[in-house]
């Protein structure tokens, strides 16, 4: 029985378990598709094809690069790669890509994210809804026409130039030695640290002492999630980091496009904290060339992040959540740089594309220049408090948010209410108490997702409980 698409292919990639959803037939029918939709339609002669340390990766990306050639598109593998060694591979090939990986899913998935050439990402208003649609004629038995030759199919090893690509944006070289442990969680940050960090690709040692945490490539992941938003995945390296006495920790997810901070005592930095450092730091670089910056930030970061930058000659965009929409507003306002609550960092000088390597490499040489340890630097950045992102089930999403936008619409008449993603709530601008909410819909399940900020922990825990009990029921008091 033919597997039902949309399932699998959702706003952003394919995500799907394997084989019962994503199967190499599967595979080689969305490879036609991104051929069709995608690389011919560009006039793109190739296109790089990488893949994460899962057990299916081999089996998936050869399937889709048969897919790619039978429609006469030539493909450049890249093999084992993490998602921003892939955008990077796409941007200086000036190629479309496919990476395959689901990310910090458990191993029984895969997925493939797709971008057009020059790391351009390929979502379901930019390309995606259309691959799906023909890769399931393809499945349901349409024949494509024939080509004249069947695209050629070279290996190229790109870890070199990726490491050396990042070695270029920031210099580490001058930094005071730093201890960093990091973790890896099996995943792709134990291929691409030891090659930008360290010396396993031909460049020069840095002042760093690695402690790496997980390096064995692992698509079981058999120490823990490489996931580093839940904090249970964080435990191991806050341990480490205390034990080692090292200055900070890094934590990448399971492609390693994402990363986490965690400061020398073992305390998780917020990603908004990182989102301010590093875009002070971009934001720094553009006025020294008389530019203008532009910083993009989703509407969940804190509102230190919007403060900090403008008033450091920064015009931030706010935005909605999710790497699509950062990306489109990243490149319609050639913004220098752009963050999520989420840990996504997205640079113009890496293709307007999300790095968590990069973003940990600004963050080395933050810390580097500078005599104070990391726990000083992200107390700069963090003025308010935050509830972190708590999720409700609920039977209807938009009744519940409809419930309490009428609650505080009544409570609070001066507060701003807007929809650009879910509800936010904020009373902040010339108000007291100054707090803000935003409660949205998850895509995949019927969940609400509630991020809490307030000036002090007192309003914070009074809006996140008074929110929850109307989630979940109750009425405020």
């Amino acid at each position: 029985m033919t597997i039902d698409l949309a399932r699998i292919i959702k706003a952003y990639d394919v995500r799907g378990l394997v084989p019962e959803e994503l199967s190499p037939e599967v595979a080689h029918a969305v490879g036609q598709a991104f051929a069709e939709v995608v690389a011919l339609p560009e006039g793109a002669p190739r296109v790089a094809v990488g893949r994460d340390m899962r057990d299916s990766g081999p089996e998936l990306a050869r399937a889709f690069t048969a897919g790619v050639a039978s429609r006469g598109v030539d493909v450049v593998a890249i093999g084992l790669c993490s998602t921003d060694g892939l955008y990077h591979a796409s941007g200086v090939l000036d190629a479309p890509g496919a990476m395959f990986t689901a990310s910090h899913n458990p191993a029984a998935y895969n997925g493939i994210k797709l971008c057009r050439a020059g790391a351009r990402p390929v979502g379901q208003e930019t390309g995606l809804a259309e691959v799906r649609s023909l890769a399931q004629e393809i499945l349901d038995g349409a024949e494509l026409g024939a080509v004249d030759i069947t695209g050629a199919v070279t290996e190229q090893d790109m870890l070199g130039d990726y490491a050396a690509f990042l070695r270029g944006l920031v210099d580490l070289s001058g930094i005071r030695p730093l201890k960093v442990v990091v973790d890896a969680g099996n995943g792709m940050g134990g291929h691409t640290v030891p090659a930008v960090l360290g010396t396993a690709a031909g460049l020069a040692g840095l002042p760093l002492d690695v402690v790496p945490l997980y390096f064995e490539l692992d698509g079981t992941f058999p120490n823990h999630e490489a996931n580093p938003l839940e904090p249970a995945n964080l435990l191991d390296l806050q341990a480490a980091v205390v034990e080692h006495d090292a200055d900070l920790g890094l934590a990448f997810d399971g492609d390693a496009d994402r990363c986490f901070v965690v400061d020398e005592h073992g305390d998780a930095v917020s990603p908004s904290a990182i989102t301010a450092l590093v875009g002070l730091r971009e934001v720094g670089k553009e006025l020294e060339a008389g530019r203008t910056p532009t910083v993009i930030h989703n509407l969940i970061t804190s509102r230190a992040v919007p403060d900090l930058l403008a008033a450091a000659g920064a015009r931030p965009v706010r935005t909605r959540v999710g790497h699509s929409y950062i990306k489109a507003q990243m490149a319609s306002n050639d913004a220098v740089f752009g963050g999520e609550h989420s840990a996504h960092y997205y640079f113009r000088d890496f293709f307007f594309a999300d790095t968590g390597m990069l973003a940990a490499m600004h963050v080395l040489a933050a810390l580097g220049t500078q005599p104070h340890p990391m726990s000083a630097l992200a107390e700069m950045y963090s003025p308010y408090v935050a509830s972190g992102e708590l999720n409700s089930t609920v039977d209807d999403a938009a009744a519940t948010a409809a419930r309490v936008r009428e609650a505080y619409a009544a409570a609070y008449p001066d507060a701003v209410v807007d929809d650009m993603d879910g509800l936010t709530v904020s009373h902040w601008d010339d108000a007291h108490p100054q707090w803000w909410f935003n409660l949205r819909a998850s895509n995949t399940e019927p969940l609400l997702r509630l991020n809490v900020e307030a000036a002090d922990a007192d309003i914070m825990v009074k809006v996140r409980d008074d929110v929850l009990g109307l989630v979940r029921g109750g009425a405020p008091e």
